[in-house]
């Protein structure tokens, strides 16, 4: 079978397009919803820091009602984000702090009402285990999700920023609901069995400004996107069929692996693989990605490979590239 990959335009006017960096532009936020399982608050209930984790059975905290100004690690594994499945880490500190503006004796007096204040850590992989990037938040744990986030139901974390194909991120998180109540253990609780023991299940809704979003280059003739075959670009004169391979060319589509120093061209040899899930739809269906890669000698410039659904209806469709479950805009190509 002849290999649907290239390294090399067979038009000029994409190569330039492709050389050119800093091309993508800022979208709206976007929302990703990350399912969490196994999620255990370990509890600072001891004080003899030898006999931390060294229990190999469940061991419920001795601490039964926790005062204001206690300290508890959470730990969770990320199973799947926007619904896909996926790996990962969370990793929380919190240190409790009962806040209301009638508290109770022990509690703080104020004008909200939270339990904790906590610093969050969503350390995110393909399901392949490749990594994605990482998301840091700091906030108030319970109490009222912050104005303009109708997903979550409780908490009020700051994304304060991110690595990986999140890096520079900021936007919000709140808390999703919890599917199964969390587990509350001891310190003393060995946590390389948190699995076998089991915890709850959460969903976390995070509201992601990126600093970069990915986007098909445009031409003066159009989106670039082409005909894997001869790389002539699709147009009216000369359209996509339905089930074609074709290649788009972006920016913003994050780390490759090898990693490049940003502001580094992409080698030829080895080729730049993308870290994150890249995903295309055609109308609102999902293609088969065939490859995603950064483009050989360019900087923030990718080709990726993809093929045009069966059955795509002729005449307009809207092509849309999203990376590390970020969605750029459209573009639209015309189908015969």
């Amino acid at each position: 079978m002849r290999p649907y990959w290239r390294i090399t335009f067979a038009i000029g006017l994409c190569a330039l397009a492709c050389t050119q960096p800093g091309l993508a532009q800022a979208t709206p936020p976007t929302i990703l919803t990350i399912d969490l399982d196994n999620f255990v608050i370990y509890q600072a209930d001891i004080p003899d820091a030898t006999k931390f984790g060294t229990n190999p059975n469940v061991t419920p905290s001795a601490i039964l009602g926790i005062n204001d100004f206690f300290v508890e690690t959470l730990l969770a594994d990320i199973v799947a984000v926007n619904g896909q499945p996926a790996k990962g880490l969370y990793a929380a500190r919190g240190q409790t702090i009962k806040t209301s503006p009638a508290p109770t004796p022990g509690s703080a007096i104020a004008d909200t009402t939270h339990n904790s204040i906590r610093q969050q850590v969503f350390e995110i992989l393909k399901n392949d285990g490749t990594p994605v990037g990482t998301i840091i938040a700091l906030g108030l744990s319970a109490g009222p999700a912050p104005p303009g986030a109708p997903a979550q139901t409780t908490g009020n974390w700051a994304i304060v920023g991110g690595t990986g194909a999140f890096l520079g991120a900021r936007g919000q998180v709140g808390n999703g609901g919890n599917a199964v109540a969390l587990r509350s253990a001891s310190m003393a609780e060995d946590p390389s069995n948190r699995r076998v023991d089991g915890g709850g299940k959460s969903r976390w809704v995070l509201t992601v400004i990126p600093m970069y979003v990915p986007q098909v280059v445009s031409t003066a003739d159009g989106p670039a996107v082409t005909h894997s075959s001869d790389f002539s670009l699709v147009s009216a004169s000369k359209p996509a069929s339905s089930g074609e391979i074709l290649s788009l060319f972006a920016n913003g589509l994050g780390p490759t692996f090898p990693g490049v120093d940003p502001s580094q061209p992409f080698p030829s040899a080895p080729l730049a693989v993308v870290n994150s899930p890249v995903q295309v739809t055609v109308n609102g269906n999902s293609s088969q990605v065939l490859a995603a890669v950064g483009f050989p000698g360019a900087v923030d410039a990718y080709q990726v490979n993809f093929q045009v659904p069966p059955g795509t209806a002729k005449g307009p469709a809207t092509v849309q590239l999203s990376a590390a479950w970020i969605t750029g805009p459209a573009v639209t190509i015309q189908v015969q």
